[in-house]
């Protein structure tokens, strides 16, 4: 159904879900949980967010780090050492998402094998080249 055909204005339903759209894509994205989940026990250094966090380069961590602070759920503290340690942390805003986090970690885990299989069984039956259609 086209969205004018609902009675609601397109200015509208985009005023309302802007928001909740743009901190669920900062929250939900796939680097920002992995960091998120990393740092929950304890402050990480950069290089052990980096080790830890499979496929992730140093740009995109980077840049990420710097989304998840702008949005303040992540602090950044550099300790004055030669070189200098800089270590990144959950704020309380998001620590309030870590039993959330666990809850979807935890339900990837187990459902992961459903999730394999349906992709097959779906692939059996949608050869490639109607994906794209």
């Amino acid at each position: 159904m086209a969205r004018r055909n609902t009675g609601v204005t397109v200015r509208a339903v985009d005023a309302g879900a802007c928001p909740v759209r743009e901190v669920l894509d900062r929250v939900a994205g796939k680097w920002s949980v992995q960091i998120l989940v990393a740092a929950a026990a304890r402050p990480v250094r950069f290089t052990e967010l980096e080790r830890g966090i499979e496929g992730i380069s140093r740009r995109m961590l980077s840049l990420t780090l710097r989304h998840l602070e702008r949005d303040g759920l992540v602090t950044r503290t550099v300790h004055p050492t030669v070189p200098p340690r800089v270590e990144y942390g959950l704020t309380p805003v998001a620590r309030e998402l870590q039993p959330t986090l666990r809850r979807l970690a935890h339900w990837a885990e187990r459902n992961r094998g459903y999730v394999a299989e349906a992709r097959a069984a779906y692939d059996a039956e949608h050869p490639p080249e109607l994906l794209d259609a």
